[in-house]
């Protein structure tokens, strides 16, 4: 009997099953996604998976009338090819993680009666998700008290290098690897007063940006590490005391778990505004501060980073606990 994992499009989505399938000792490990997104780039020739399918499923969302009756006609038509898959490598569980490459093998699931266990990474509940949570053996989401497991699928590595910050003497700014313009300019505006106070400046540009960034930062003759995509990111959130952020969910909840204070700053064009909600779970508990692209304000940074953060950031490490990950693929091979 196998284990199904399905679902992606983005490395939000990917991120989760990369963490769990890391913990699943169960070598009949299958995967289902698209040839749309990210998928191929994540899993294609992944030696953890038994078999990898990749199905011609699309999204739904941001479609005329005419778009939407086709991309769900699509989905059924996927929908019939994933039901088949599901029969031949005689899944006993599939493990969803939302986007539009997880319907056809979640609504199989439904339609074969194998057990649906669903992971959510938004405070905002997903599209897809809001529909199949009925269906679904378990509704994994570290934003519900009643949720299976609380903590985030993240690497341990956030959690082993943890530390309580009480001065402020490095600065993040994490714009993704595909950079902020609003966050780009934002720290190049606030660069000279951090200088001034001997705070030293990280900076995730994005990969099109590294360049022109730098170059900036030598007109303001200030010793800036500027980076697009990297492995260290772990590292330098470790080193860093305060960050200014969006708010993808694993961003944050990497951000959480290294008790790192944060000015979060959501993307606005995120489906749902799914990102100011996970920003605002931190918020309404007081361990975080969220502002809207057009109202970032060099003054109200200023004011936050001059408070002491010891109490804010020690609470933040209590927010999630490791191991994570290894619980929900323990739950998983329990089927």
């Amino acid at each position: 009997m196998s284990i199904v994992a399905t679902g992606g499009g983005t490395g939000g989505h990917l991120t989760i099953i990369k963490a769990v399938k890391e913990h699943i000792k169960d070598k009949e490990l299958i995967y289902i996604g698209s040839t749309k997104g990210q998928d191929r780039d994540w899993f294609e020739g992944d030696s953890s998976f038994k078999k990898c399918y990749f199905l011609d499923s699309k999204g739904v969302m941001d479609k005329g009338k005419l778009g939407k009756i086709f991309a769900l006609f699509n989905i059924a038509k996927q929908t019939l090819v994933a039901k088949k898959i599901l029969k031949e490598q005689n899944a006993k569980v599939v493990f969803s993680v939302g986007g539009y490459s997880a319907a056809p093998a979640s609504f199989a699931a439904i339609l074969l009666r194998i057990p649906l266990v669903i992971h959510e990474q938004n405070a905002y509940i997903g599209n897809l998700n809001k529909i199949l949570r009925p269906f679904a053996k378990a509704f994994i989401s570290s934003y519900e008290d009643d949720s299976l497991e609380k903590s985030y699928l993240i690497n341990d590595i956030f959690f082993k290098t943890a530390r309580v910050r009480k001065e402020i003497k490095n600065i993040l700014i994490v714009g993704g690897s595909q950079g902020s313009v609003t966050l780009n300019n934002f720290a190049l505006k606030i660069a000279p007063k951090l200088n001034q106070k001997g705070i030293k400046i990280y900076h995730q540009a994005g990969v099109k940006n590294v360049e022109s960034v730098k170059d900036e930062y030598k007109k303001l003759n200030i010793d800036a590490e500027v980076f697009g995509f990297t492995k260290e990111l772990p590292q330098i959130i470790a080193n860093s005391d305060f960050a200014i952020s969006r708010a993808g969910a694993s961003t944050l909840w990497e951000l959480t778990a290294n008790g790192l204070p944060t000015l979060f700053v959501p993307y606005p064009y995120a489906a749902n505004d799914h990102q100011y909600y996970n920003a605002k779970f931190l918020a309404d508990k007081n361990l975080a501060w969220v502002k809207r692209d057009n109202e970032l304000d060099e003054e109200f940074l200023f004011n936050i980073i001059s408070q002491d953060l010891t109490h804010i950031s020690k609470e933040l490490i209590k927010q999630i606990k490791p191991g994570g990950a290894q619980r929900v693929a323990q739950y998983l091979e329990s089927f």
